[in-house]
């Protein structure tokens, strides 16, 4: 156990960071990024099993989930005793940092809930993540658009400017927001649809997106082929719908559609 060569280092549960109810799921900060996912994993079993039965264990490579792992235990008083026993106890010469994860985990939903719940938490999940990364394309692209030390443009700067529209013109307004890619729009009802096979009509859209929740109408626009927007009554619908078929290939050549959110 861990509990001795980290007592000067226990937060406190009244430490007001932590959120009110504990959960299962405790995560770890401040690990060694350089130490192989599966070497690092085995390593966290074996510190972490001493609490508690650990039901499920997430470490990941990609940059943004780098250096961080969450434990999930079979019940709450394992996880409350794991953050305060192990908070800086030294794996790999770096002291962890532990507090309790905001959100509850994918097994502990399945076990405690119905398929039907698992799905709704995954879909809310998804919908969290596609609105961060359309926050974080935004703040790009407004960094990208203004000069370095230059402040932002008070009212009377940000005012459109007359510019002559053509090929190859870009706006001479240094205020002018920022157009986030169509990949990272944040989720709502509405899908656009693209890379169609010309002979795809309503029916035939229909009968691949009228399978999930929801599903109100598919629109296709007079003179333009390839394109469709299909609606649903709620985001959640639509979710489900652009995970399922994004990517998806349609017709003779079975040429991958393409599947945004409509650009409100």
């Amino acid at each position: 156990m861990a509990t001795a060569a980290v007592q000067n280092g226990v937060t406190q549960l009244s430490n007001p960071t932590y959120v009110e109810i504990p959960k299962d799921r405790a995560r770890v900060r401040n690990l060694e990024e350089s130490i192989k996912i599966d070497d690092l994993k085995e390593a966290l079993r074996e510190i972490f099993s001493e609490y508690g039965n650990v039901i499920d264990l997430v470490a990941k490579k990609n940059l943004k989930a780098k250096g961080q792992a969450f434990i999930v235990f079979d019940d709450i008083e394992a996880a409350e005793r794991a953050i305060k026993e192990v908070q800086g106890f030294e794996l790999f010469d770096k002291p962890m940092l532990l507090d309790f994860a905001k959100t509850k985990s994918d097994a502990t939903v399945e076990r405690e809930g119905t398929e039907e719940d698992l799905e709704s938490h995954k879909r809310r999940r998804l919908a969290e993540k596609e609105r961060k990364q359309a926050q974080l394309a935004a703040e790009e692209q407004k960094k990208l658009k203004r000069p370095a030390g230059v402040a932002a443009p008070d009212a009377a700067a940000a005012r459109p400017t007359k510019t002559t529209r053509g090929a190859g013109l870009k706006s001479s307004n240094p205020g002018a927001g920022a157009v986030v890619p169509e990949e990272y729009l944040p989720p709502n009802k509405i899908l656009f649809v693209q890379n169609l096979p010309e002979d795809y009509d309503v029916d035939g859209l229909t009968a691949i997106f009228g399978r999930f929740e929801g599903f109100r109408e598919v629109r296709l626009v007079p003179g333009r082929r390839g394109i469709a927007f299909v609606e649903y009554e709620a985001e959640a619908g639509a979710i489900s719908a652009k995970e399922s078929t994004s990517g998806m290939g349609l017709g003779a050549e079975s040429k991958p559609i393409k599947v945004v959110y409509q650009r409100q």
